[in-house]
């Protein structure tokens, strides 16, 4: 058992070894908890006259008893919706499987679990198995590179990376990024940083880097650096300072599937005679709209602005060459 826990972890420990019914006493409880029976001796005090447990000491079991069987501590009482808060947390956690964060939340989610009742009844149709979470394709991460990652956002240190980018050479380059903010979106991990090659503040994603070794530099982050204002009119990861309004008329067949859904926060739906409908929205960046568009094939049809209506034109054109 771990030494110096908190004097919480300890009464929570002591009231599952009671209830346990096993006669606990000084010794045995210090024994296992590693620390003084002084300790223990003050906590069995706090919680018989402090908290009020119905706490005695059996001479002839040599240790302690609650005289109240279903006696619990006042901070372990978890009603069923806590229960299925607690559930949910555990299935969403399970998302980030793979990940280089599971390892540490696991071991938080494991602390709050163990804070809790050994025993807990859940009425009539209680059956949290019926609920199910399917999570994002995750990018695969080097080993090292979010640690590194992480420990340059924390301190503030800039950090060497080589880093390809999406294409058929599959280039890597050599750069120093200063890290600002981290972002995770859609199964993949990405550092907004000031670029040293570029000069300028970039999006990287962690899954391109094949390197990573922070160094021993410090760097103040850019006073101009607003990640909210910058993110504000984002849809996806990429952003920019260009505000661009859009509109887009989609068909009566997936009309309801749209209006079901906030998908900007700038959205304006309008309802078409036949139907369909027209979606207006500001964006600051169209990589990631362009992809949400397309994967409404001919049910939805952009008519502002002109570059992008374009660039889904040509997109078509394309794939009626591929298909040909």
């Amino acid at each position: 058992m771990a030494k110096y826990k908190p004097q919480h972890q300890r009464l929570l420990f002591i009231d599952r070894k009671i209830q346990e019914g096993g006669f606990p006493n000084c010794r045995s409880l210090a024994e296992e908890w590693e620390v003084s029976s002084k300790t223990i001796q003050r906590d069995l005090d706090y919680l018989r006259y402090q908290l009020g447990a119905p706490l005695e000491y059996s001479a002839g079991e040599r240790g302690y008893y609650y005289t109240e069987p279903r006696y619990q501590l006042p901070a372990m009482d978890v009603k069923e919706s806590d229960l299925f808060a607690i559930y949910l947390a555990e299935k969403l956690l399970r998302q980030y499987e793979g990940t280089p964060v599971y390892h540490n939340l696991s071991q938080v989610f494991r602390k709050i679990e163990d804070s809790l009742p050994a025993k807990t009844c859940l009425g009539p149709g209680s059956d949290f198995s019926r609920f199910s979470f399917f999570s994002a394709a995750q990018t695969v991460i080097k080993p090292g590179i979010w640690q590194a990652v992480f420990e340059g956002l924390r301190t503030l240190r800039s950090l060497d990376i080589d880093y390809s980018v999406p294409s058929a050479t599959g280039a890597t380059t050599g750069r120093r990024i200063d890290p600002y903010h981290g972002v995770r979106f859609e199964g993949d991990w990405y550092v907004i940083a000031y670029c040293h090659l570029r000069r300028e503040i970039r999006t990287f994603s962690l899954a391109r880097m094949q390197a990573a070794q922070l160094s021993n530099v410090t760097f103040t982050i850019a006073p101009e650096f607003d990640f909210q204002a910058i993110t504000a009119s984002h849809f996806g990861v990429h952003w920019s300072d260009r505000l661009t309004r859009v509109r887009v008329r989609f068909s009566k067949e997936v009309a309801p599937y749209i209006r079901e859904r906030i998908w900007h926060e700038s959205q304006q739906i309008s309802d078409a005679a036949d139907g369909g409908l027209l979606l207006e929205l500001t964006v600051s960046h169209l990589f990631d709209l362009k992809k949400w568009l397309l994967s409404w094939g001919c049910q939805a049809r952009v008519l502002e602005p002109a570059e992008l209506a374009e660039q889904m034109a040509e997109e078509a054109r394309a794939m009626a060459r591929l298909y040909a």
